[in-house]
């Protein structure tokens, strides 16, 4: 394979994100063009096209479910090719898990846009960027909660398994990763389960089941 070319691509299956991380990264480096993909074959096609890019910046969920895999894999085939992970996920341990599948940096997508910024610098430098989140020490346990069935709160069995991952905090994509169904029949199943508990949103639905946890059965 080629040295790496004066290019970077972006994989992100949201095109607009996708374009709009680009914009940025390219007003980070006028010099450098980006293409952006928005599946893991794209971003193979791009690199049998055009060579090594100089840096991959990759979303870590995408429509087919977690990337990760590929990506461990970019790092042995592509060693001079940097990649940077974002994600959506609130899984307070997605930055360590993406750092040891290789990555060069982590920003979540509610980071601002100046931490972006400062990530690409760093990362295009020669360093790395992992923000707070690797600087903040692991929370303690958490305590004791009382288990509840989906049945006492008059849900179904999936609407349980639904809650329980609510409740650790997933994305409905990483929610439908998990139990092997569509995103669309995950929403369809927590807006049920936002009116079963007579709450509007997210944050109402785990702050009222504060000290309990789903069990199923």
């Amino acid at each position: 394979m080629t040295s790496p070319a004066p290019y970077a691509i972006v994989l992100d299956d949201h095109p607009l994100v996708g374009r709009g991380m680009a914009q940025y990264l390219q007003s980070i480096a006028p010099q450098m063009p980006v293409s952006v993909a928005t599946q893991w074959s794209e971003v193979l096609q791009l690199r049998s096209e055009k060579g090594d890019p100089a840096m991959l910046v990759a979303d870590v969920w995408l429509a087919h479910g977690n990337c990760l895999p590929f990506l461990e894999q970019w790092v042995r085939d592509c060693p001079a090719s940097p990649w940077i992970a974002v994600s959506g996920d609130d899984d307070p341990g997605i930055a360590r898990r993406v750092r040891a599948a290789g990555a060069r940096g982590f920003v979540h997508k509610q980071a601002s846009p100046e931490q972006f910024g400062a990530a690409l610098k760093a990362v295009m430098g020669g360093g790395q960027w992992f923000g707070p989140e690797l600087a903040t020490p692991p929370a303690a346990p958490a305590p004791k909660a009382w288990a509840v069935s989906p049945q006492e709160l008059g849900l179904t069995p999936r609407q349980g398994d639904i809650l329980r991952l609510i409740l650790r905090g997933l994305p409905n994509k990483r929610i439908a990763s998990e139990l092997g169904i569509t995103e669309s029949t995950v929403k369809e199943h927590v807006t049920g389960i936002l009116e079963r508990l007579g709450v509007r949103n997210r944050v109402e639905a785990i702050t009222a089941l504060r000290g309990r946890r789903v069990e199923l059965p």
